[in-house]
Formats: C-alpha cells, structure tokens, sequence
C-alpha cells in the first residue's frame, strides 16, 4: 500500500513558552526542550524525527498552538 498523504509537523517556535506539555505527553519520546531561546526569551521545542510518528497528541495538548500537523500529497 501506498501512503496518499503525509503529515507535514510545523513548529512555530516563536509561540513556544517552554510549558514542556508536548515532550511529558510524546509517547515516543520524541519531543524535548531545546536550549534555543525564542525572542520572547523561552526555550523552544526540540523534534527528534527518527522518533516521531506525527501522531498529533502535541498538538492537541498545545496550549500555545505551536505545533501543528499539515497533510501534504504524497509523492
């Protein structure tokens, strides 16, 4: 089977402001605070994409709207 789409992770890590509820609930451990700092002066997610499965429980926990999930054609 061919996959018809992809999901597309987008992280906006100029809304981030390090609450870290996106890397506590990523089941595959794929999420972590980064030691960038955005302007605001936070510290900014980190995504390891060997590990992620785009599931989308960090978007859904986001209280920031930080991270988003877009599905893109596949080609």
């Amino acid at each position: 089977l061919r996959a018809t789409s992809l999901k597309l992770m987008i992280i906006k890590k100029e809304n981030c402001k390090s609450c870290g509820y996106c890397a506590a609930s990523c089941k595959q451990g794929a999420l972590s605070i980064s030691d960038v700092l955005n302007q605001k002066g936070y510290n900014t997610i980190s995504v390891d994409l060997d590990k992620c499965i785009n599931c989308g429980i960090c978007h859904t926990v986001c209280p920031d709207y930080v991270i988003t999930l877009e599905e893109v054609p596949a080609s």
